[in-house]
């Protein structure tokens, strides 16, 4: 959520923004937010010199009260009443149109950065840089879930059984190595100064509207029926909504920490959601990591975030590439974004495996996540960084570590997670 003072100081530049990512339809609100604005201000004003009369007036009662002056002293009441019934009609006014403009508020997208390139969709994302050699073996590369079925690593039909599609058992060495790179991941960034969390894996409604969009929540979170809670998609969510409502000492600055969580996603509209493998699931596990700093500080950590990542890929072996998110690709409250993306060495394509965000003040906003400085309050700035995400990790991996006869190298890096174990052997029938 943008800062009301830009609509009312730079209305066109708000505009501007909403034209450059394609949402036209949005340029509406602008005028609308500027309009219900204007008549809150008046009424501000009105029921503040209402106030101040009432008190002119109450001390002008105790007056004529002194002097005996009963009849006039009640005709001063009579207004005083007057006055505070106005009072309260303003006050539910006020309120009403407080309600109204932060409805609207929360759709007018964030101020992307200059930096940002301009497009409708990912299809005109851009290639920043690339880490590492694409390679294609001279063997085919089958598909994933046919790779888990030889290391006897993957049961989607009994998931079928218990929990329905888009759900799957991984099982013996593939599911410890799921737990191997997510245990690598996590020590890699405590090895950063960053602290470790496991959050909690529900939220409620009031943290979830502050941290996303309505179009992404409907999109992505599972309702807890009957609660005021949400399954979280992804754990920066909790990891943010720790600071709701919170003033944080400029010397705690900047808090960075990195998460440990299962994560839930309806996946509303997503296809191949039945297919047999596990590239788009309901249910996954992930390594996150999220910043929260002054707001000079935000674009220096976001260069470090992502290449946090790529350094992770990379120890495992993955060459991976990092694409800028254009204008059209980025969800409403981030200022800027980029994709990290494995190669597939099967398809010889690259693919998202995580994304790195600055979301300037927006959720701060949102959440009142403020720090004290010398000149007073201010909102913070927040980041989030996809660390590592089990599914598509272990896609990545595989592929890019498969030997021709079905087994699986394990590098340095996960060695001493895996037992010692250099290779994932194919399974004896």
């Amino acid at each position: 959520m943008i800062d009301i003072n830009l609509i009312r100081t730079n209305p066109e530049l708000v505009k501007e923004n909403i034209k450059k990512k394609f949402q036209n339809n949005k340029l509406e609100l602008v005028d609308k937010v500027l309009e219900l604005d204007n008549k809150n201000r008046a009424l501000k004003k009105e029921g503040d010199d209402l106030r101040a009369s009432r008190n002119k007036l109450s001390g002008q009662i105790g007056l004529l009260m002194k002097e005996k002056k009963i009849d006039e002293a009640n005709e001063i009441k009579k207004q005083v009443v007057k006055n505070n019934e106005r009072i309260v009609e303003i006050e539910k006014e006020e309120d009403e149109l407080t309600k109204q403009i932060k409805t609207i508020m929360m759709t007018i997208p964030n101020i992307i950065d200059s930096t940002v390139p301009i497009g409708k969709d990912d299809s005109e994302n851009v290639e920043i840089e690339k880490f590492g050699e694409p390679v294609v073996p001279n063997f085919e590369i089958p598909y994933h879930a046919d790779i888990l079925e030889k290391l006897g690593g993957l049961d989607k039909e009994s998931a079928g059984r218990t929990s329905g599609n888009g759900f799957y058992y991984l099982m013996g060495d593939p599911a410890r190595l799921v737990s191997a790179m997510i245990s690598y991941a996590r020590d890699y960034m405590i090895n950063q100064g960053f602290t470790y969390c496991i959050p909690p894996f529900m939220i409620r409604a009031d943290v979830v509207n502050g941290v996303m969009s309505f179009a992404e929540m409907d999109a992505m979170m599972y309702k807890i029926e009957g609660e005021d809670l949400f399954l979280i998609g992804t754990s920066e969510h909790s990891m943010i909504g720790k600071f709701k409502d919170q003033i944080i000492k400029e010397s705690d600055l900047p808090i960075t920490m990195t998460s440990y969580s299962p994560c839930f996603r309806k996946e509303v509209g997503a296809h191949g959601i039945e297919e047999r493998g596990i590239y788009r699931v309901h249910q996954f596990e992930k390594q996150e990591m999220i910043v929260i700093c002054k707001p000079e500080e935000s674009m220096d950590w976001y260069n470090k975030m992502w290449a946090y990542t790529v350094d992770i890929f990379r120890n495992l072996n993955i060459p991976v590439r990092t694409l800028e998110c254009c204008s059209g690709d980025l969800a409403d409250l981030k200022v800027k974004s980029c994709d990290v993306e494995a190669w597939s060495p099967r398809q010889q394509k690259y693919f998202e495996v995580g994304s790195c965000s600055t979301l300037g003040d927006a959720q701060a906003r949102r959440l009142g996540i403020r720090a004290k400085g010398e000149k007073g309050n201010y909102y913070l700035h927040t980041l989030n960084n996809t660390v590592l995400a089990s599914t598509r990790a272990l896609i990545a991996f595989l592929e890019n570590n498969l030997n021709a006869d079905g087994s699986v190298n394990i590098p340095k890096a996960l060695q001493p997670y895996m037992g010692g174990k250099t290779k994932i052997e194919v399974k004896q029938k």
